[in-house]
């Protein structure tokens, strides 16, 4: 079903596909009123996005998806409306973005051991021909990289091959606990919500648990639908902010055109959770 507000969404800052203002053009052509554009660990593409949204009249928010560790597992924290010139934000996306090119070094040194070289100069080619971003490279520019030298046919075949989980272009980082992500955002003045939950694959247990140091940090929502993830997931979530009295949010964590996850598609959001976007200041 499609809906006016959506607020999560990448851009070529990141790992999407769409430049930022093509991003925004697109949500106005499908409907979306709010849109937010959440990159990860950059807000490189927001003063671009923000731009297009005031030509087309969209409602924008500022955000950003932030990977961080908790329990040795990667989570993803959404922010929301913080102040870009916060000294503390600013210091963890300098320190998030030396961790992204010290890790696209390390995917290409083990790509070239393979016999594939210089990808670590083809896929920032392939970054920056729509945005010129100041992060390094990551594993889809690579796959498009590795597709333009004629190393694979497809993306789907790089990742399937060679940079797919546990494959050895599957560099793991070393990212920030999700105790000091939560608070540097909160403490910006974000609005700070856990990114779809039921990714990472936790029983009920131990999802609660991360809840409650969620919580216990400065979150304040949780992501309850995330695309068109399956209806038991979005009445699972739906009990989970229940519960634990947290603010709802949703959106298609759109990434590419034409797929599952659409600019503003994804199921409909429970009537009786506070939605996070009330308190984002937007209209709709």
């Amino acid at each position: 079903m499609s809906q006016s507000i959506d607020l999560h969404s990448h851009s070529t800052a990141s790992d999407g596909a769409l430049s930022p203002t093509e991003l925004v053009l697109r949500a106005h052509s499908r409907g979306v009123k709010v849109l937010s554009l959440t990159d990860h660990d950059t807000i490189d593409g927001l003063t671009e996005a923000i731009a297009a949204a005031n030509t087309v009249g969209i409602e924008f928010v500022k955000g950003i998806e932030i990977s961080c560790i908790w329990n040795n597992t990667t989570i993803h924290i959404l922010g929301y409306g913080f102040d870009v010139c916060n000294a503390r934000l600013q210091e963890l996306l300098a320190f998030l973005r030396e961790a992204r090119w010290s890790r696209a070094k390390q995917i290409a040194e083990k790509l070239h051991a393979k016999g594939m070289v210089n990808l670590l100069d083809k896929a920032i080619s392939q970054q920056q021909q729509q945005f010129a971003s100041n992060n390094g490279p990551g594993r889809p520019h690579f796959a498009r990289a590795m597709v333009a030298e004629g190393y694979v046919d497809t993306t789907k075949e790089a990742f399937q091959k060679w940079l797919g989980n546990g494959k050895i272009g599957d560099v793991k980082q070393h990212w920030p606990s999700l105790e000091t992500v939560v608070d540097i955002l909160h403490k910006s003045g974000a609005w700070v919500s856990l990114a779809h939950p039921c990714q990472y694959n936790m029983t009920r247990t131990k999802l609660s648990r991360l809840l409650r140091e969620f919580i216990t940090s400065g979150g304040h929502a949780m992501e309850v639908v995330n695309g068109f993830q399956p209806a038991e997931q979005v009445g699972k979530l739906a009990n989970l902010a229940r519960d634990f009295g947290l603010f709802a949010s949703a959106g298609s964590d759109f990434h590419y055109p034409n797929t599952w996850g659409e600019l503003g598609l994804y199921r409909p959001m429970p009537e009786d959770l506070p939605p996070l976007w009330k308190k984002l200041g937007v209209l709709h």
